[in-house]
């Protein structure tokens, strides 16, 4: 859902820093290939009813169309970074585009749910290109006051983008098709592109040897996600103690292992091994991952019980969703104000504590559950606990990063975010499973409570894991921060 605000690292700029103006054109098509790649992360979440029904998926595969973009877009995003620093910026940012563009045409033309789902994919890889390489050709091309505007504006993007998109998603869906989710993509990234061309400068770049790209590594980490969430996907099929699930869970854990190992030994590793030796920055990912886990995957079984149980529209339950966001704005300013008065990890922990309490009480709903008595609190009180999560994890996780390392830094913090994404969809999806098909009223409200129910479990132990593992030492309160 939404993406958490997280410290950029770059150096702080002084007014001699300030270099000559440039056009504001470049910028304009960054931030609109950047929309495209945040929407496109929640507009489907609206929609899934209705394409379920359209394409005839079953409830455990409705997961698929949210989990495929994302699993691609978090386990390439550093190779995506890597790509962009060694070849064209410019040649790297307009292929993602045209990749992305072409896509999201081909995702509305899906005849089947293999078909939307292997078209998400590709659209999550190429959004693995675009953002390092928009950020990048932003971040090189302007300097001083056009610089801290161009990223107060991406993160802007990055933070409303995403809540943005419930409501888009619904408003079209409502109105025309669930197609034209994907195909109003088309004509803004054809815009983009040919604009591109025109406003981003041509670079030099000499050929790199093909190990400074570390593909075995990208690969590895890939499958090994892929297996991992089919795996999850399917347990409602064949159960959680079938010889299918078992065996797919072991070669996932082969294929991680094996990432692991080839990180060890790479020229150009995507994650260099001293990395993990990082206690702030792993375990503040790691409470990144979970809680944007619990938020992903409660916003995916929410839209579905709002519409399959309650009846709501696709645009009734992007409305739905709104205050929600507007919780998770107001619990990231609260956490920014507590940072001057408690250690990051106590305020990490009562937000998760907050969030598995709003869990709970989301559970609860029924069949002739109420938006207002019965959801509202329990979504506020979860979006309130993830905000209060997101400022201190991103804070304290680049705490004692040079600058020459920042960028690997935000990277590795980046993709726990996209990660966690998809496995909190993953995860949910699978849990919910258990009690029903999501694909039915009656499935569809035990398979909330359940999958909420699981979500409780996640948060408070991610809160231990924060409270335990986080560092002590208080941090400044008033550390810049964005993330896409």
């Amino acid at each position: 859902m939404s993406h958490a605000p997280a410290h950029h690292g770059h150096p702080v700029e002084h007014p001699e820093d300030e270099g000559p103006r440039r056009p504001w054109a470049l910028l304009a098509v960054a931030l609109a290939a950047q929309i495209l790649v945040v929407l496109d992360i929640s507009v489907v979440n609206t929609a899934l009813p209705t394409i379920g029904q359209s394409l005839h998926l079953a409830g455990g595969d409705l997961q698929w169309l949210v989990t495929a973009y994302l699993m691609m877009s978090g386990g390439g995003l550093l190779l995506g970074g890597r790509v962009s620093d060694l070849l064209s910026r410019r040649g790297v940012f307009l292929t993602g585009l045209g990749l992305f563009t072409a896509a999201s045409l081909v995702s509305g033309f899906a005849g089947t749910g293999t078909q939307l789902v292997v078209a998400r994919a590709v659209q999550g890889l190429s959004a693995a290109l675009l953002t390092p390489s928009a950020l990048s050709l932003i971040t090189t091309t302007y300097s001083g006051a056009q610089r801290r505007t161009a990223l107060a504006l991406w993160g802007a993007v990055g933070s409303l983008g995403v809540a943005a998109g419930v409501l888009v998603g619904g408003a079209i869906t409502t109105w025309t098709s669930w197609q034209f989710v994907f195909w109003v993509n088309g004509p803004v990234g054809l815009v983009a592109l040919l604009v591109g061309r025109r406003v981003i400068a041509r670079e030099k770049t000499t050929a790199p040897a093909r190990s400074a790209f570390d593909i075995p590594g990208a690969a590895t980490v890939i499958a090994g996600l892929a297996v991992l969430v089919h795996t999850l996907g399917n347990t409602a099929t064949h159960g959680w103690w079938s010889v299918r699930t078992v065996a797919g869970l072991g070669a996932s854990a082969v294929l991680l292992v094996t990432f692991l190992k080839v990180e060890q030994r790479a020229t150009r590793p995507l994650f260099p091994p001293h990395v993990w030796k990082l206690r702030p920055l792993v375990s503040g990912t790691t409470v990144m991952l979970g809680v944007t886990g619990i938020l992903v995957g409660t916003v995916f079984l929410a839209s579905i019980f709002m519409q399959t149980v309650m009846g709501f529209s696709a645009l009734r339950t992007g409305l739905a969703f709104l205050p929600f966001a507007l919780a998770i704005t107001v619990g990231t300013v609260v956490a920014r104000h507590l940072l001057a008065h408690a250690t990051p990890r106590v305020i990490a922990a009562a937000g998760l504590v907050l969030a598995a309490g709003a869990s709970a009480l989301l559970s609860t709903a029924s069949a002739g559950s109420q938006y207002a008595v019965d959801l509202l609190p329990g979504l506020a009180g979860l979006g309130l606990g993830v905000g209060m999560v997101f400022v201190p994890v991103s804070v304290t996780s680049m705490t004692g990063i040079p600058d020459t390392h920042a960028g690997v830094a935000s990277g590795f913090l980046m993709t726990g975010h996209e990660i966690g994404a998809a496995l909190g969809v993953a995860v949910l999806s699978a849990v919910a499973g258990t009690a029903g098909s999501l694909a039915t009223p009656d499935g569809a409200v035990h398979g909330f409570s359940r999958g909420l129910v699981g979500a409780a479990v996640i948060a408070a132990v991610v809160a231990v894991l924060a409270l335990v593992r986080m560092p002590a030492t208080r941090a400044a309160a008033g550390a810049a921060v964005h993330l896409h």
